[in-house]
């Protein structure tokens, strides 16, 4: 069940390479480009009001907000080193940053239900797809403008991909021997992971490439997310 778990965890964020790769094969324009980052921000912050808030919920207010500020911690640090090594591509491996960010906690998550026979929330699994779209196609578009050959935005996406299957198998694995473990702090680290990534990469990214009707898409993206919770 280990390697299920490793091929599931995977698999859920297989969209990541794939979307990568669209900029490759397809020409898309720069507004373009801005409204679909703006409809991932919206689905993101859907997910995290709809979904990982509630599920992190069970930790208690106090709780919850520490390790929502851990998350976020997390993302700001590793933001800061990818600024110093990688300069002008920084906001674009930002991105890539927050949905490793948001796809390790996600990856707990499945494993950890994967392991007590929970059943999984289509509303969720779905919101992770979708939102690996924008998340993927918006950076990777940018990183091909700077001379990021496909093979080496697909090795970085993959990368990303494997993280999430091994850390799916490895919760699997933990959870199936402490059934008490829960995924209430993984929920919230990834809440105030992204909740960080979305306000100082993702939205001004977005906005700078899409103009003021990138608001309209950002909107769209959080009513997709709640459809498909309620």
């Amino acid at each position: 069940m280990a390697v299920q778990a490793l091929i599931f965890g995977a698999l859920v964020q297989s969209m990541l390479v794939v979307a990568g790769l669209i900029v490759y094969w397809f020409n898309i324009p720069t507004r373009v480009v801005g409204w679909l980052a703006g409809y991932g921000a919206g689905a993101l912050i859907g997910a995290i009001s709809f979904t990982l808030i509630e599920q992190a919920d069970k930790l208690g207010s106090t709780d919850m907000v520490i390790w929502m500020i851990i998350g976020a911690c997390i993302f700001i640090a590793g933001d800061i080193v990818i600024e110093k090594r990688f300069g002008e591509s920084a906001g674009a491996l930002g991105i890539v940053l927050g949905s490793l960010v948001d796809g390790v906690p996600e990856s707990i998550i499945f494993g950890i239900q994967l392991a007590v026979g929970g059943a999984f929330s289509p509303a969720f699994v779905t919101a992770v797809v979708i939102s690996n779209i924008p998340q993927s196609l918006a950076p990777s578009a940018d990183l091909a403008k700077a001379g990021w050959s496909k093979w080496r935005v697909a090795r970085m996406w993959l990368v990303v991909v494997l993280a999430c299957g091994v850390t799916c198998a490895l919760f699997y694995a933990l959870a199936t021997n402490v059934p008490a473990l829960t995924g209430a702090r993984a929920s919230a680290i990834a809440a105030g992971g992204l909740m960080a990534m979305i306000t100082s990469s993702f939205i001004p990214f977005a906005d700078e490439r899409g103009g003021i009707w990138t608001g309209i898409f950002t909107i769209l993206g959080v009513a997709g997310a709640f459809l498909q919770t309620y």
